[in-house]
């Protein structure tokens, strides 16, 4: 059937909050289009040397305010990381909001600034339960 995987698209409200988190998760911006006519912006992000499998943020210029203003009916976005402790300290550190801790050594659940739940899935055999995770329960949102 040839079907290939082009990419995930997610609507953000603030541009640059958006950018600034996907960055700091450790995505790049690998292709802008802005439309003048359609009033929107695509910015394409994607982990190095994955360009082919992006996220695509859609920035409408003029708001979404006929959208739902929930995006949780969106399900998530799941990215492999080599260590997810490290990967969650790191996050927690810069201000985002650990949603459901990697108390497994496995799995742990963050917010976008858009409301959008990304999974952070380690790669390979779950690390050994470490604090101050193991004892962490949930702490809320972005």
């Amino acid at each position: 059937m040839g079907l290939k995987y082009l990419h995930t698209m997610v609507r953000v409200k603030n541009l640059e909050t958006s950018l600034a988190f996907y960055t700091l998760l450790g995505l790049k911006e690998t292709r802008r289009k802005e439309s003048e006519n359609g009033r929107f912006t695509l910015i394409f992000m994607a982990p190095d040397g994955q360009e082919d499998r992006p996220i695509e943020l859609t920035y409408n210029w003029d708001g979404d305010d006929g959208l739902p203003n929930d995006s949780r009916h969106f399900g998530h976005l799941a990215f492999g990381v080599d260590n997810i402790y490290e990967t969650c300290a790191h996050l927690q550190a810069n201000g985002v909001t650990i949603n459901r801790p990697p108390r497994d050594g496995h799995m742990a659940f963050i917010r976008s600034p858009d409301n959008i739940s990304i999974e952070l899935l380690q790669n390979g055999p779950p690390l050994e339960g470490a604090e101050p995770w193991l004892s962490m329960g949930n702490t809320g949102h972005w």
